[in-house]
């Protein structure tokens, strides 16, 4: 019986314990390559320890404008992506290297096809050789893609996303969202996350990331950058951050200004 391509991504995750250094997993990984070259919502790539492209998949090599994937092998997602987008990967990805930990359904942006911004979920495991040494990184991004006239309902999910968007600074009022599309508050997310793969709270809060990423290229104080985007609580706010970005908004903006042109954002 096949199997769906969300529990194939996570069987990709583990290298086999058997395996002890990275060229000896990359033979492993190369046995699952067709399967994930054939999935155009799926990004797949396995890394070495200086978070460089050690295997990539087809999609991830289009999304970068390249027709060969292995014009992206031995280089990092700050060589192959723009640089708003490429800092952030390879800081998450050298994040952890260092320190081993492992992002689980990350709600980040990432290019879809036309190089235009999108996002996805992303989930990153570290590489282990055989005395415990993180040797690499394997992860897989998932589109979060909702064409329109998939679902009935749509349109009125789409004002509501849009309301939102609109008003991101302002509490969640899901009784008023509901109100708007004319539904239940059961069925308004029931709806949403069938559609979009997103809970209003989720969209809510991308919207506000994708606002304070752009803010925090300013100098505005990071308290203030939480304030804009709807935080009270400047802590909740650089929780909230580090947990869907993988650093901190204070190690964003330092990436953002280290060598920063502006034809580079």
């Amino acid at each position: 019986m096949d199997r769906p391509a969300d529990e194939l991504s996570a069987a990709a995750l583990h290298a086999p314990a058997a395996a002890s250094t990275l060229d000896a997993m990359l033979q492993h990984f190369m046995l699952l390559a067709p399967v994930f070259d054939a999935l155009p919502d799926v990004v797949f790539f396995v890394k070495d320890a200086e978070a460089r492209y050690a295997m990539v998949n087809r999609t991830l090599a289009r999304r970068c404008g390249q027709k060969d994937k292995q014009a992206l092998i031995g280089r990092t997602a700050e060589d192959v992506f723009p640089r708003r987008f490429g800092r952030i990967y390879t800081a998450q990805d050298k994040a952890i290297i260092a320190e081993g930990n492992q992002l689980i359904d990350q709600l980040e942006l990432h290019l879809y096809a036309g190089r235009e911004p999108g996002w996805c979920m992303t989930c990153k495991q570290p590489l282990y050789d055989a005395s415990g040494k993180v040797i690499g990184v394997v992860g897989i991004s998932r589109d979060l893609q909702a064409a329109e006239g998939t679902h009935p309902a749509y349109s009125r999910l789409a004002a509501v996303v849009q309301h939102i968007q609109e008003n991101y600074v302002q509490p969640l009022n899901m009784r008023q969202l509901a109100a708007m599309a004319n539904m239940s508050i059961a069925q308004l997310e029931r709806y949403f996350h069938k559609v979009f793969h997103l809970t209003p709270r989720q969209v809510l809060l991308k919207t506000r990331l994708d606002a304070a990423t752009a803010l925090l290229i300013t100098n505005d104080k990071v308290t203030d950058v939480a304030a804009l985007c709807g935080y009270t609580d400047h802590s909740a706010f650089t929780r909230q951050f580090k947990a869907t970005v993988g650093i901190t908004p204070t190690e964003y903006r330092s990436l953002l200004h280290a060598g920063m042109t502006p034809e580079k954002v």
